[in-house]
């Protein structure tokens, strides 16, 4: 049964939600657990959760900016904001990973390195943050299963990462308490960082992508080709042009219907194809133009966009 943009809207806030207590939850827990352990591999996870709420606050504070109705400087809506955002918050995890990389490698060469401490109240705390991390990708799953929503699925990928270094930091907590093996803690926190720096790149880069009004996900594209490919009454399609803006993925195409008909009819079949992408995918703003089947290009047009953008034209 389709789902209604309200629904649509609902679920992805009620997952976004769910995602920034979680976040902030955990952060107050691991920021406890670091003053009481002064474990670096903590500190790392710390910056991981400090990240997680950065990005679902950010993420929520998008969906709720990006349901403003577009306006007249805002033509397009405000979904660009979230991009703006990631940029930020992937500077600042870099930053806070190579500080915790900085640290951890001091450490390992320190001759006297700090013991750690209360470690049993470190694990219990990381086994908290372990419990509901499980529980939060186990809702988001449900959400991405009902809606589809690209951004609730990054952010469950998100989140099932980060139970690699909750598991390191009970590992290094653990190791010390029961060998005096401080030296696993600072390895643990340097593999954190690594992933944290990765992690970083990785929104960042999509980011940047997204600013730069990069092509929407090659899936996606081959979906709407071939929705449209198969949709009665079109001839063929060219000009398919996508780009991102935060969780909303812009869709424009030619479409090729049979001049003859009347304008009502064509818009009819327009329309109908417009809702079937929409159906198919809630995330799409789509803007649909019809052409007579066979019009030559007038020479003042402009040049015809390249094969890779997206054009077709049925047997027959």
């Amino acid at each position: 049964m389709a789902m209604s943009h309200e629904e649509y809207r609902r679920l992805g806030l009620l997952a976004g939600l769910a995602s920034a207590s979680v976040a902030l939850v955990l952060t107050g827990l691991k920021l406890w657990a670091l003053g009481e352990t002064g474990a670096l591999s903590v500190a790392a996870s710390l910056a991981d959760s400090a990240l997680d709420l950065l990005i679902s606050l950010g993420g929520l504070a998008a969906m709720l900016y990006a349901a403003r109705p577009p306006d007249e400087d805002h033509a397009f809506g405000h979904t660009s904001a979230e991009d703006l955002a990631a940029l930020g918050q992937a500077v600042f995890v870099l930053i806070s990973a190579g500080v915790i990389a900085w640290a951890a490698v001091a450490r390992l060469l320190s001759d006297s390195p700090p013991p750690l401490q209360a470690e049993i109240r470190g694990m219990v705390v990381m086994g908290v943050s372990i419990t509901l991390t499980l529980a939060l990708v186990l809702w988001q799953r449900h959400v991405v299963q009902r809606t589809g929503n690209r951004v609730v699925a990054a952010d469950s990928a998100h989140y099932i990462g980060d139970l690699v270094p909750n598991a390191g930091a009970i590992l290094s907590l653990w190791v010390s308490r029961q060998f005096g093996m401080t030296g696993v803690d600072s390895v643990v926190a340097l593999a954190a960082a690594a992933m944290l720096a990765i992690t970083a790149l990785r929104i960042g880069k999509g980011a940047w992508d997204a600013l730069m009004d990069r092509r929407a996900d090659p899936e996606l594209i081959s979906s709407i080709k071939e929705i449209v490919g198969n949709w009665p009454g079109v001839d063929g399609f060219h000009d398919l042009r996508t780009r991102t803006a935060g969780p909303r993925v812009f869709v424009s195409l030619h479409i090729e219907l049979d001049g003859s008909q009347t304008l009502d009819e064509a818009h009819a079949t327009g329309a109908a194809l417009r809702r079937a992408i929409l159906k198919a995918h809630p995330q799409c703003d789509v803007i649909l133009h019809k052409d007579p089947t066979g019009v030559q290009p007038h020479p003042e047009d402009p040049a015809p966009r390249p094969p890779s953008a997206g054009s077709i034209r049925k047997e027959g």
